[in-house]
């Protein structure tokens, strides 16, 4: 979870964000979650195209638990899914987050690159 929390923070404008309490970090970008941290697993916005596919490619990656199971994916950080594959993932999360920003909001954050 460290390593995983480490590479969000690597992404330009990502914060550390506790609103569900101190078990569950909360990886924002422009104040819009793209990862959500819990022990044990992770849950990141997916296309849902891609999200199917991985779901049939990695029996740990699930409909998201407690969130929209078309657009999240939650995975089970039990080896099973390797760690470029995962850095992988959050990118694309975030990726998506961004694009769903206004255009202020993507150029400030671009500014943090």
């Amino acid at each position: 979870m460290e390593q995983l929390t480490a590479y969000c923070l690597t992404l330009p404008g990502a914060e550390k964000d506790y609103p569900f309490g101190p078990d569950t970090l909360v990886m924002k970008a422009g104040g819009k979650m793209f990862a959500l941290l819990s022990e044990g697993s992770i849950s990141l916005k997916c296309d849902s195209v891609i999200a199917e596919n991985l779901r049939q490619q990695y029996e740990a990656v699930t409909p998201g638990y407690h969130l929209n199971k078309k657009h999240w994916n939650s995975i089970a950080l039990d080896g099973s899914v390797p760690q470029d594959e995962l850095r992988d993932m959050i990118k694309h999360s975030y990726e998506l987050v961004l694009k769903g920003l206004t255009k202020a909001e993507r150029t400030r954050i671009a500014g943090l690159a």
